[in-house]
């Protein structure tokens, strides 16, 4: 995993690279809840973009990749004028979930991963690539 954070104190910027490898999750996501935090969002917005990160890379392998590993993926993110715009690039089945959301059941385990994503963040598109696809995810700092 290469993490680069840049910043000059009104932009901040990062760039993820990592192995489409559920081992990942957890080492990706506490790094973008580092950025937030370090950004200004509160603990309960740290908790929520980094389960949507979680859950939108878990999507990826699962979904994109078919739990091949081994595929590449890239977070970028970055703050300026009170959001954090985070993007996830994959290079995998590039079907569009939008729409696919079905009603989870509760006696299996999945289908939530779109539902957090789409309560918890401020905006959420997928934007089909000529390979794979393009996760766009924005949350806006709130005014304490």
């Amino acid at each position: 995993m290469v993490l680069r954070i840049n910043g000059d104190g009104s932009v901040r910027n990062f760039e993820l690279r990592c192995d489409a490898n559920t081992a990942a999750l957890a080492e990706a996501r506490l790094n973008v809840e580092k950025f937030a935090g370090g950004c200004g969002f509160d603990e309960k917005a740290v908790a929520d973009i980094g389960l949507c990160v979680n859950e939108a890379m878990a999507n990826v392998i699962r979904h994109a990749y078919g739990n091949q590993t081994g595929k590449a993926m890239v977070l970028i993110g970055e703050f300026r004028e009170q959001s954090l715009k985070l993007r996830l690039r994959d290079w995998g089945s590039g079907v569009n979930p939008t729409g696919m959301e079905k009603k989870p059941d509760p006696t299996r385990p999945g289908g939530l991963g779109l539902v957090c994503m789409r309560q918890l963040m401020d905006e959420m598109k997928f934007l089909p690539q000529s390979q794979g696809m393009l996760l766009e995810m924005i949350k806006k700092l709130k005014e304490k």
